[in-house]
């Protein structure tokens, strides 16, 4: 073993789960702050004398700052490391909050989002890169499922909770004391968090002329390009449910009563977990049969989001049970894609395939949510409050060109990896056919396509 290469502490044991727990805490209020504006939302209108469009730019530029930081991110990951980008991510998410916290400026207010957004763009793949250092392969597919459906109860503190904080003590406080949870899970990071089990001497160093090179060669690999397909794919209709249309659509849409809309949204969130472990299972079972797994998933939800559009008036409550699941089983699917691209990437690369992956989902969202505002424009010039089944029906027919057009990469791109491997790991798919993980021996600039 290289001097590089001293193995200081036991993978997948006692430390490896502290140091997730603790990972995991930070995503969680990455995800808190992310979906903090949702039930806020109204105040934020009144605090800032704001419409509802200039509210739902909130949304779409933390998203646009998060997607846009991917690469950034990546590079800087490889580069430093996990625990330097959490502390950053962490750093930052609270600043951001802060600012937003006390500011009563619309644009001010902006900018906050903004830095929060950037914050966030450097916990999840950080968190990601701590699973593949720490972790055994086999463990690797379920402790990936684990974060993921963990990092999402803080979606669910944001809601009861902080509506409750925010009418008990107002805004600023409310917002304030959230930023501060940031200064308690920096010192937990400090304290408990390390980059790898192994000594290493040296970082990975990337010049900046070659930066464009060493992305290229990364984006190269086919096994990248299928992670980020399966994770384009699979992601963009649950979070486009969850973040912007889903409520809208089973009010105004369906009929239902608020508290029934989110009646099923919170069943939505339970079947994430439960499903979540499930495909955790099967991907660690099946390695081969990974992506066509993924399109089993997307399968299964336009068939069930093809019957709610064509039923013949609003559909029933059972079927919009099976819709919510499906759709949220998206979540869990679109884990898939980091996984895989982990079996074609060695660690000193994983940062940036990590973070490419990572684009794909957020950039079919904000295309998704784009496209399907246009067409209830287009359907309905008077606005949210006249849109009623049909504009519904016509404007959610959006994600099938999403769905379609990503299937069809998954397929390209599975091809591809398959050849690749047969081509520079001899054995590697007679490996995985037999249920066997794949661990990654290196990389070299001939595995890029």
């Amino acid at each position: 073993m290289t001097p590089e290469r001293v193995q200081l502490h036991d993978i997948g044991r006692r430390r490896a789960w502290c140091i997730w727990a603790v990972a995991v805490a930070v995503y969680v209020l990455a995800v808190f702050h992310r979906s903090s504006l949702g039930v806020a939302g109204l105040i934020a209108t009144e605090r800032f004398d704001i419409s509802g469009t200039q509210l739902a730019f909130f949304t779409v530029l933390q998203l646009v700052v998060y997607a846009g930081m991917q690469i950034p991110v990546g590079v800087l990951l490889d580069r430093y490391g996990s625990r330097v980008l959490l502390i950053a991510g962490l750093v930052t998410m609270t600043l951001g909050q802060l600012l937003f916290a006390f500011t009563t400026s619309f644009g001010l207010a902006v900018v906050a989002r903004a830095i929060l957004g950037a914050g966030d763009a450097m916990v999840f793949v950080s968190v990601l890169r701590l699973v593949t250092a720490w972790f055994l392969v086999r463990q690797g597919a379920m402790i990936t499922q684990l974060t993921g459906q963990i990092g999402q109860m803080g979606s669910i503190v944001a809601a009861a909770p902080l509506t409750l904080a925010l009418h008990s003590l107002g805004w600023t406080k409310t917002f304030a004391f959230a930023s501060s949870l940031g200064v308690v899970l920096l010192v937990g990071v400090l304290v408990v968090v390390k980059d790898s089990p192994y000594q290493r001497s040296e970082p990975v160093r990337i010049k900046v002329r070659a930066l464009a090179r060493s992305v290229q060669l990364v984006w190269g690999n086919p096994g990248t390009r299928l992670g980020m397909w399966s994770h384009f794919t699979s992601q963009f209709s649950v979070t486009v449910f969850t973040l912007l249309w889903g409520f809208p659509f089973l009010v105004r849409g369906q009929g239902l009563s608020a508290e029934m809309a989110g009646t099923l949204l919170t069943v939505m969130t339970g079947w994430i977990v439960v499903s979540g472990i499930v495909l955790g299972k099967l991907v660690t079972r099946y390695p081969f049969y990974r992506s066509w797994i993924v399109l089993s998933i997307v399968a299964a939800m336009a068939t069930v989001w093809t019957v709610v559009l064509l039923w013949n008036g609003p559909a029933p409550l059972p079927l919009l049970v099976v819709l919510v699941c499906l759709t949220g089983s998206g979540g869990p699917a679109s884990m898939v894609g980091f996984d895989l691209a982990r079996s074609f990437t060695p660690e000193e690369s994983l940062g940036r395939a990590t973070s490419l992956v990572n684009i794909g989902g957020f950039l079919a969202s904000l295309l998704t949510m784009a496209l399907i505002g246009v067409i209830l424009d287009w359907r309905e010039p008077r606005g949210a409050s006249a849109y009623d089944l049909g504009d519904f029906r016509v404007a959610l027919c959006a994600q099938y060109v999403f769905w379609i057009g990503g299937a069809s990469q998954i397929l390209r791109y599975r091809r591809k990896a398959i050849a690749h491997l047969h081509r520079v790991h001899p054995g590697a798919v007679e490996k995985m056919q037999r249920g066997e993980p794949f661990v990654h021996p290196g990389f070299a600039d001939n595995e890029g396509v």
